[in-house]
């Protein structure tokens, strides 16, 4: 359920509405998934304010690219690969942004966590973003199928459904990319 009550179906259809248009139903639909696309940057960011940033950008982006759900799965997961590109296009931004201690002023304080070195917060999976910032190079379309797995818990089959594409390579692209991330995550530890 949403923070008003509607089920899954009822989000589905508020989207379809809203994909045709129906400004009021596109109103009332961002409205129900905040708190949902809030919480799935919150698993990725580690402050709030950067998780706030990261979900104003995907409601945004749902908004302006309603029409490229197809309707085959879940409103709701294609929500959660929004707010996954989301939350790694903030913490893109924030890493270019942060300034690198031994250039700051001795005695300054930042005002919010270094992106680069927040890892190690209870709770938070920069570590495993930066990973993908390294998958990614060679290796794009593990990424995402990925994130959705580890990150966010989808179900295989809602991945395929989402990324258009067969169960089995879902399935592979997963496994190849925690193959992959594995040593990744091991340098930090």
């Amino acid at each position: 359920m949403t923070s008003e009550g509607l089920g899954p179906d009822d989000v589905d259809a508020l989207a379809r509405r809203a994909q045709q248009g129906d400004r009021d139903a596109l109103e009332q639909l961002l409205g129900a998934v905040r708190p949902r696309a809030l919480a799935a940057c919150r698993g990725v960011l580690p402050h709030l304010a950067d998780a706030e940033d990261a979900c104003q950008e995907a409601l945004l982006n749902v908004s302006r690219k309603i029409g490229s759900w197809h309707g085959r799965g879940r409103f709701t997961t294609w929500l959660h690969a929004v707010c996954v590109n989301s939350a790694r296009s903030t913490y893109r931004r924030l890493k270019n942004q942060a300034t690198p201690a031994d250039l700051m002023e001795p005695g300054t304080r930042l005002d919010r966590p270094d992106p680069r070195t927040t890892s190690v917060i209870a709770g938070t999976r920069l570590d495993l973003l930066e990973a993908m910032e390294v998958l990614e190079r060679d290796h794009p379309q593990l990424v995402e199928p990925l994130l959705l797995r580890d990150v966010h818990g989808l179900p295989y089959d809602e991945i395929a459904a989402l990324l258009e594409v067969p169960l089995g390579t879902v399935k592979a692209r997963i496994h190849h990319g925690r193959k992959l991330t594995r040593p990744l995550l091991a340098a930090d530890a």
